[in-house]
């Protein structure tokens, strides 16, 4: 299992897209390298749950990426997840950890709310994701986060830092004042006609 996760891209999987063209997209991804794997939690059903999960988990292994569920921290129970990110903190973080009974990694969404920071911070969670940087179909729930509370962040904690929403190949470059780890890609990589090729580009990126 991941300890920790590493800068770079963050990619986040719809699994309610068709499943061969979401193996094959995770596959392009994986070959180009990224961060980690998020599956959000839109499962059309429980028998997709049991037919994706363990294929991403073996897919993401093999390349030493780890997988992180969106929200449904119980299925970390049940499959070989390393971790859980939830679009808010919950309460009862401690009892959780006791009753999945192993290390995991934790993260969570954050948006112009500084308190949220310092509840990540105190809570010694792996990574903070601010979303929505630019607006987004995919994530149309998140306000638009300024970037005087990204940087306010860096003064709170050292923790990761990811940005998410609309991020994409031709606004990049906007982020480059900002102390951050990392991008959450969703559509730009998962329904791009070349994801290999995308993935790349965001990481040469990411580099400069």
């Amino acid at each position: 299992m991941e300890t920790k996760i590493n800068n770079g891209v963050y990619l986040v999987v719809d699994p309610s897209i068709e499943q061969q063209q979401l193996f094959e997209h995770l596959a392009a991804a994986l070959e180009q390298g990224i961060a980690a794997v998020q599956l959000w939690d839109h499962f059309p059903n429980e028998n997709a749950k049991q037919e994706i999960i363990p294929v991403v988990c073996a897919m993401c292994k093999a390349s030493a990426v780890p997988v992180l569920i969106n929200n449904d921290w119980q299925l970390l129970k049940m499959y070989p997840l390393d971790g859980v990110h939830f679009d808010a903190l919950p309460e009862k973080l401690t009892s959780i950890k006791n009753e999945i009974g192993r290390n995991f990694l934790v993260g969570v969404t954050v948006n112009n709310d500084l308190s949220v920071v310092e509840q990540a911070e105190a809570n010694k969670l792996d990574y903070i994701s601010f979303c929505s940087i630019f607006p987004s179909s995919t994530s149309n729930s998140c306000e638009l986060v300024s970037f005087d509370t990204i940087r306010k962040a860096r003064a709170i904690t050292a923790m990761p830092i990811f940005l998410a929403g609309g991020i994409r190949l031709d606004n990049i470059s906007k982020l480059s004042e900002l102390d951050y780890n990392g991008v959450a890609i969703v559509s730009g990589i998962m329904k791009a006609d070349d994801p290999a090729a995308v993935t790349k580009q965001y990481n040469q990126l990411l580099k400069k």
